[in-house]
């Protein structure tokens, strides 16, 4: 039994789960430059768009989701740890910037103090978060560390770990929810008073990062708990998840 709580402690302890919260670019569509504002245009025109919306409120509404037009405004991170009672301790911290450069570089600077073989971790994390990160880092101009670079890896060697991708089983045809997981495993939600939806307008219309970061935080501390429970792990309690 000992043997086993070890080897689950080893799986855990090189894993930092992330979250990132993403905007548009702008505020408005005519603040945009004019070659980015053709492209949303051409991009306007493959997008569902029952409503009706013009282009600068589909910009408002979608831009966010697209590396291209898009930006970073928080990432957050997580990681398990012992405390002086061997309990094991997941401690979340995120950064938030209205510069994105500045928030980049941060986050990379983290990443630089973790061991080669760090992996990541996030809820659809291969569909979103990890390319979305690389995407930003390249548009900014920042390198982009070993953990994120797949130039020339073989799919065995991509340190990335998705928990939905684990809840698929191989089934590709499903999108499944952090909050839907959360539900069925029974993991405390972090759908308090904000969903993604609502990030644009809350950091746009009322000066709402910090608001956005916490949201950030605890959805990097439900996949976190979602992957203990996907590993067939005890969860933690809610007490040993400290946000700093």
């Amino acid at each position: 039994m000992e043997r086993e709580k070890n080897n689950e402690w080893r799986q855990l302890s090189n894993i930092l789960f992330l979250d990132i919260e993403t905007v548009s670019c702008k505020e408005e569509y005519k603040m945009l430059d004019p070659r980015i504002m053709a492209q949303w245009d051409r991009k306007a025109t493959f997008l569902p768009n029952e409503a009706a919306l013009t282009n600068d409120e589909l910009f408002f509404n979608r831009a966010g989701i697209y590396a291209e037009f898009g930006k970073i405004v928080a990432i957050a991170v997580g990681y398990f740890h012992k405390n002086s009672a061997n309990e094991i301790i997941l401690r979340v911290k995120s950064f938030y910037a209205h510069d994105e450069k500045e928030l980049l570089t941060d986050f990379v600077n983290l990443l630089d103090h973790f061991e080669n073989d760090v992996k990541l971790c996030a809820h659809n994390g291969k569909e979103f978060d990890f390319p979305y990160l690389c995407r930003r880092l390249l548009i900014n101009s920042i390198k982009l560390p070993g953990v994120l670079d797949l130039s020339g890896k073989k799919p065995w060697e991509v340190n990335h770990l998705d928990t939905m991708n684990m809840w698929k089983f191989g089934d590709w045809k499903n999108y499944t929810s952090l909050d839907l997981m959360a539900a069925v495993l029974n993991v405390e939600s972090s759908k308090q008073d904000m969903d993604g939806s609502m990030v644009n307008h809350a950091y746009y219309k009322e000066d709402g990062l910090e608001r956005i970061s916490e949201y950030c935080q605890r959805d990097v501390a439900v996949t976190a708990r979602v992957y203990l429970k996907l590993q067939g792990m005890e969860d933690i309690p809610t007490s040993n998840v400290i946000f700093v």
